[in-house]
């Protein structure tokens, strides 16, 4: 996104007065051994621990606290993590993390201190951190003020002549190296960290520096790192001209995480942005799963925006029922990647419209699953009025339907409720030998609800609104 950030930056530049190192926090989760978060040996398309334990990473992105600084943070991850969420992204360039805001190279103790205390807070509440390093996008040639880093300029004492120079010059390659390796000493590879993100949306920087700078940087993560991840990300999917962009990522030796970018923006080039939710967030992963790099893809910045990332997505406020997160966090997963969508706007969306609880009904259909075991083969069934995606496995499989009818543009745009969708039948594959041995349950996410069902090739749905899950089981 653009200009999301700007609309952050006056409220967490008020932060600087709270002292992190007032903190007493005592975490529970801390005092006993973590496993570190890695790609699955079992499939390397998801993620599991280094005890063997799978991971699903249900979460969303969080890049810096409220005007209260870390009590409300703690907040923020208390709901998250009473949903059943284990997973949240950090932008530790945020003004109230980042320790290098005066001077290129001088590394601020106190801001070190607020980053120890947001690891600490994760241990409390179990979870994992995605720590990206960096988000600017020039020195000072453009007109974003949050997007600039003028200290890094060789007039202000930085290594650098302009934006270009810091990427392909020595010096400046030198210094983000330095900044990375002053990382690894102070934080080491703590197990609550699940990975390092060398840049936020790193195409978008004001000059073409991406490709060779990340296949540099990113041996230098796995040296420093060895025991996190190691991932870019490039800007939004939603022109022609990303695709080669993405696909070079995906291929790119050392990128442990495929992570792609997708938002509803009625601005952009690809019509499949303007909706349904479910839809362009299934074919995002759909995309990148054709380029045929066997890793574990995330929808790692997703939601709504104003046309071409003017600002959040003003029917955001109406809708108090969060049909938006719903769809990105179920779209993605069941289209194959290793965990839900994450949704950008966790401050003006989630949190104001109190949609805690979707975290939760996510966690339901997953609990005790173990994708890693499952091998899954994702695929969609065809049904006149639903999508439909599944995903096949050894001994679950997992089905999501979601109404065609229903969408943000009829519910929150033409006001029209959803429908009760009844009588429906799912025509099951053949191969599926889904009979009476199996077990079938149906799962409501707007109600929080179980159904049994009977087992047989023409399924027999529950009456539902918008959504509902099937899980088959041997």
């Amino acid at each position: 996104m653009v200009l999301r950030y700007s609309l952050r930056l006056g409220t967490v530049s008020m932060i600087g007065l709270f002292l992190c190192s007032a903190w007493a926090l005592q975490p529970s989760w801390s005092e006993q051994p973590l496993s570190h978060v890695r790609v699955s040996p079992r499939d390397p398309r998801y993620f599991e621990l280094t005890d063997g334990k799978p991971y699903i990473p249900i979460g969303l992105n969080m890049i810096g606290p409220p005007a209260n600084g870390l009590e409300g943070m703690e907040a923020w991850f208390q709901k998250l993590s009473a949903q059943g969420g284990n997973y949240v992204r950090i932008w530790l360039s945020n003004p109230f993390f980042d320790v290098e805001h005066e001077r290129s190279g001088v590394f601020d103790e106190e801001r070190a201190k607020r980053i120890e205390a947001l690891l600490a807070l994760a241990k409390k509440y179990g979870i994992r951190l995605k720590l990206c390093t960096e988000h600017f996008r020039h020195l000072g040639e453009g007109t974003q003020v949050w997007a600039a880093k003028p200290q890094h300029l060789i007039q202000n004492g930085g290594p650098a002549k302009d934006t270009a120079d810091f990427f392909l010059g020595e010096a400046g390659r030198a210094q983000y190296k330095r900044k990375l390796a002053w990382y690894a000493k102070r934080y080491d590879c703590d197990p609550i960290i699940f990975g390092w993100e060398l840049w936020n949306e790193m195409d978008a920087v004001r000059a073409n520096v991406w490709e060779p700078w990340t296949a540099e940087m990113l041996p230098e993560l796995h040296r420093l790192f060895p025991q996190n991840l190691a991932m870019q990300s490039l800007g939004s999917y939603d022109h022609e001209n990303k695709r080669e962009r993405y696909r070079r990522l995906c291929e790119m030796p050392g990128n442990d995480v495929l992570q792609v970018h997708r938002y509803l923006d009625l601005g952009a080039a690809w019509k499949i942005c303007h909706g349904p939710v479910a839809v362009f967030a299934a074919e995002a992963v759909k995309d990148l799963r054709s380029f045929g790099v066997r890793k574990p893809i995330l929808l790692a910045e997703s939601g709504a925006v104003e046309p071409s990332h003017s600002g959040p997505f003003k029917l955001y406020a109406k809708d108090k029922n969060g049909i938006i997160l719903h769809d990105v966090l179920f779209a993605p997963f069941f289209a194959g990647a290793a965990g839900p969508g994450h949704i950008w706007h966790w401050d003006v969306y989630v949190d104001k419209n109190d949609l805690w609880w979707h975290f939760g009904r996510f966690a339901a259909v997953v609990r005790d699953l173990d994708p890693p075991a499952e091998h899954f083969e994702p695929m969609e069934l065809s049904h006149p009025r639903l999508y439909v995606y599944a995903l096949k496995g050894a001994n679950t499989t997992l089905i999501w339907c979601r109404d065609k009818e229903n969408s943000w543009l009829t519910e929150l745009a033409e006001d029209k409720p959803p429908e009760m969708i009844r009588d429906a039948v799912l025509e099951i594959p053949g191969s599926w030998h889904v009979d009476k041995s199996r077990t079938v349950r149906f799962f409501d996410p707007w109600t929080d609800t179980w159904e049994t069902g009977k087992a047989e090739p023409r399924l027999h749905l529950p009456d539902f609104r918008r959504s509902l899950v099937i899980r088959i089981e041997n």
